[in-house]
């Protein structure tokens, strides 16, 4: 593995931009100085220009490996992460078979050895039966419970199963919030519709937040660690943000629910906007943004959960829910940026710092020397408008089409080794497993 010395470099210090070298070697940061002399021995990047940040962790995608590799796999949707600055993903287990054992987890992992792009790991998925695995499979994020139905057939509401969950494992726990009680009552009175925009009114701002209450409850009673799932309601805004005494309780958002709102969203893009926990109107992006921007609110993972144009031209009732965002994660946060919305260091502790700490990631979330040398270097003055056309997800689409941003991830280097730039995916190497504390 080659040594690695980027030129003249912002990194970013506070709410200040710093000129540095950065060396990278044996895929860690070696040495970050004001001027580092070159080597014939490194291969010389010229930073002049571009600010590096730590490479983005995505908590939160749905690869469709196995089961729907036609959708999207870890070979294709890697390389789409890379191209919107992610340097490590946490898969969902909500696949065909679905990864709720040791076994799965271990063939999940092994596939992602030879074919990510970059570093990989997996959630377990709870069910009614498995809870010997949950506590024994070996590195992982956590555990994921979908307490509301979802795309896959993952499903655990009872009491008993959840109690037996939440009191017999010390692992973080991960949930889709939604009550599915209020989800199929809600879904037999608008059986008949045929507007997308009910979507939300199934999946309604009631089934959040009595679920987020119902799991607040257990997580309280055995000490848990509860994540909620890209929080969608400025009702379960305002009930986590009044607890006291939870450091335990946490909680994420996607760029989706932040940056886009009913009626307007549906109207658009019809059940290509669908999605599950729905998108809701502007209230609630408002309560989410402000959620966020005020630190309640922890980070931002894209839950990048993609589908074929073909199946989400489907009518409402048989489109499937999700869409694609690992590439479009960055670029909306760095617009943000650019608007004087947020800071750098906002999008830094949003996208890895923050994660890192939650999940308890080591050696990375930081350009620090020691840490793995996973980073995205920005050019925060590039305009481009966002198209289908440039969308390298198997999905090919994005509902931010046609959106002009400005700053965009111009190169991705994973472990020292660059794996994006300019436009161009670098192939010859793999991720690492992401370890945990």
């Amino acid at each position: 593995m080659d040594a690695v010395l980027i030129k003249n470099i912002g990194i970013v210090k506070d709410s200040t931009i710093d000129q540095v070298d950065i060396l990278m070697n044996q895929g860690k940061i070696e040495s970050i100085k004001t001027s580092i002399q070159s080597s014939s021995n490194y291969k010389i990047i010229n930073g002049t220009g571009l600010v590096a940040l730590p490479g983005l962790i995505d908590p939160h995608v749905h690869f469709r490996d196995p089961g729907s590799e036609y959708k999207e796999d870890i070979k294709s949707g890697s390389r789409a992460a890379a191209k919107g600055g992610i340097t490590s993903f946490f898969d969902m287990p909500n696949t065909n078979p679905e990864t709720t054992s040791i076994e799965m987890m271990k063939l999940k992992k092994e596939k992602a050895s030879y074919s990510s792009l970059i570093n990989y790991n997996f959630f377990i998925g709870a069910t009614d039966v498995n809870l010997d695995h949950l506590i024994r499979v070996e590195n992982v994020p956590g555990i994921k419970i979908y307490v509301g139905s979802s795309t896959g057939n993952l499903l655990v509401d009872g009491q008993d199963a959840l109690e037996s969950i939440f009191s017999k494992t010390n692992r973080l726990i991960a949930v889709h919030s939604e009550d599915e009680a209020t989800i199929v009552n809600n879904r037999d009175r608008y059986k008949d519709s045929q507007n997308v925009i009910d979507h939300m009114n199934i999946r309604s701002s009631d089934a959040a937040i009595t679920c987020t209450k119902r799991l607040v409850e257990l997580a309280k009673k055995y000490n848990a660690k509860l994540h909620i799932c890209h929080l969608t309601t400025k009702e379960e805004v305002e009930f986590l943000s009044s607890l006291t005494n939870c450091p335990n309780i946490t909680c994420e958002v996607t760029p989706q629910h932040l940056f886009l709102s009913a009626p307007e969203v549906y109207d658009k893009w019809g059940t290509f906007a669908q999605i599950n926990p729905p998108i809701r109107t502007e209230d609630h992006r408002l309560s989410l943004l402000q959620a966020l921007k005020s630190g309640f609110i922890d980070f931002v993972a894209s839950d990048h959960a993609p589908h074929t144009i073909e199946e989400k031209k489907l009518t409402f009732g048989k489109a499937p829910s999700g869409m694609p965002g690992v590439e479009t994660t960055l670029p909306l946060l760095l617009n943000y940026f650019n608007q004087k919305e947020c800071s750098l260091a906002d999008i830094i502790r949003w996208t890895s710092l923050n994660i890192c700490k939650i999940y308890g990631i080591k050696n990375k979330g930081q350009i620090n020397i020691g840490f793995d040398a996973d980073l995205v270097l920005v050019d925060l003055n590039k305009k481009a408008v966002v198209s289908n056309d440039n969308i390298i997800s198997k999905c090919g689409w994005s509902t931010f089409s046609g959106q002009a941003l400005q700053g965009w991830p111009v190169m991705t280097i994973v472990n020292g080794n660059i794996v994006f730039r300019d436009n161009e995916i670098i192939e010859g190497t793999s991720g690492l497993e992401v370890q945990f504390y």
